[in-house]
């Protein structure tokens, strides 16, 4: 990590948990910031106690952005959207062969940019994989989160279908590859009392392959200027787990923040171009001209609350999201698929608007060659529903690694 010092929020970031802990944490004299402001307390990271900043000061980020395939390692891509974990994957170094995505808006976006991918449209139920088996190393996909027909039965793969896990899992049975990778929510774990999961390992363990203990990674700390957390699941066959070892990607050296997102700089080499966008009705952005940045609706004064929040106002929670401003000074807040929806308002941190599709898509890291296809409010679904380019690119670095050692093993 360099030298700069670190804000109060971009810390809760990095740590996940809230600004009110951080603020809890100075008051209460477990940390002290070198340095405050209307907006922040500043740290001087070096001197903090947690294990994340000392990974970010000591990372290996550099060094695993070197790593490159030995060979041409083939893949496939099920429930591709409009390619964030593909295009991190395929700059990581894989050369996918087939991608499978239902939605027609979010095929046109492939094939406006992966030219050389075999974009299949349509159900996954539909597809035979069987004639890729020995032709590809590593399958991925970020498969819907829906509960399983558990009812006590564990049945394993059988309780599975009709869950769109199962067709991953039914990819992986037909292809066996070296490797597999599977990306969710976080909740992932937790989902339906733990039943989701538990059948997601048993039949990851009837298919052949070592489940490598998830984790969930923050975007945040892998080059993302956003608040977006995602658990991974990395699977390896059983004839190869025992001999090689899986390395998580180490963290970046810094926190990226809407500044970097939206000026020339560090992750842009332009200020972000102008693209189509939303707008706010008038009395929407007359009110919210009054949120500063990084602000919501306890900013305003009382009469404007009650006219904003209208039954909202008197129910409990923070409802933090509901007219939000942005700040350049932070991460964004995670997307959505629509920018002004009133509980999880992205207003942007300078003008009274809500973030344009271009926007939307340099928080996830896309670069501004990246084509989207589809209706204005279809493209923020597909960026919103993205793993960012950047933490699937850093995932990929680790899986190569991963690969080029399995390579070793038949020398």
């Amino acid at each position: 990590m360099t030298n700069a010092l670190i804000n109060s929020t971009n810390l809760a970031s990095v740590l996940g948990v809230s600004n009110a802990t951080v603020r809890s944490w100075i008051s209460c004299g477990k940390i002290s910031p070198v340095k405050k402001d209307s907006s922040y307390s500043y740290f001087d990271p070096a001197i903090l106690p947690f294990p994340e900043l000392k990974q970010m000061s000591e990372s290996s980020w550099e060094a695993e952005e070197k790593i490159t395939p030995v060979r041409k390692f083939n893949s496939i891509e099920l429930f591709a959207g409009a390619g964030g974990l593909a295009l991190g994957l395929h700059e990581a170094g894989f050369n996918q062969i087939l991608m499978n995505e239902f939605d027609h808006d979010a095929c046109e976006t492939l094939r406006k940019n992966f030219k050389d991918a075999e974009i299949v449209e349509g159900d996954v139920h539909d597809i035979d994989f069987s004639p890729y088996k020995g032709k590809i190393d590593f399958l991925s996909g970020g498969f819907p989160c829906q509960a399983f027909s558990y009812a006590g039965n564990q049945k394993g793969f059988d309780d599975a279908r009709g869950t769109l896990f199962f067709e991953l899992a039914r990819a992986i049975k037909e292809t066996q590859p070296k490797v597999f990778l599977g990306e969710n929510v976080k909740g992932l774990v937790s989902h339906d009392g733990g039943k989701t999961f538990k059948v997601i390992s048993q039949i990851i363990d009837e298919l052949g392959y070592y489940l490598v203990p998830p984790r969930v990674l923050k975007a945040v700390m892998y080059k993302v200027p956003q608040k977006r957390e995602r658990i991974f699941l990395v699977g390896i066959r059983k004839d190869l787990a025992d001999k090689v070892t899986f390395h998580w990607p180490s963290p970046y050296t810094r926190v990226m923040t809407l500044r970097d997102a939206f000026y020339k700089g560090e992750l842009y080499d332009c200020d972000v171009p102008e693209s189509i966008g939303q707008k706010y009705p008038k009395r929407k952005a007359e009110i919210l001209s009054k949120v500063p940045q990084g602000g919501d609706w306890r900013d305003l004064p009382e009469d404007l609350q009650k006219e904003y929040m209208k039954g909202s106002f008197y129910l409990g929670g923070g409802k933090t999201g509901m007219a939000r401003r942005l700040s350049l000074d932070e991460p964004s807040l995670t997307l959505t698929c629509a920018p002004a929806q009133k509980q999880t308002e992205r207003c942007h941190p300078i003008e009274t608007r809500p973030l344009t599709v271009r926007e939307y898509a340099r928080i996830q890291t896309f670069p501004d060659s990246w084509e989207f296809a589809g209706s204005e409010l279809n493209q923020y679904k597909q960026i919103g529903n993205a793993v960012p380019v950047n933490l699937a690119k850093a995932m990929g670095h680790s899986l190569i690694w991963l690969l080029n050692d399995i390579e070793k093993l038949d020398r």
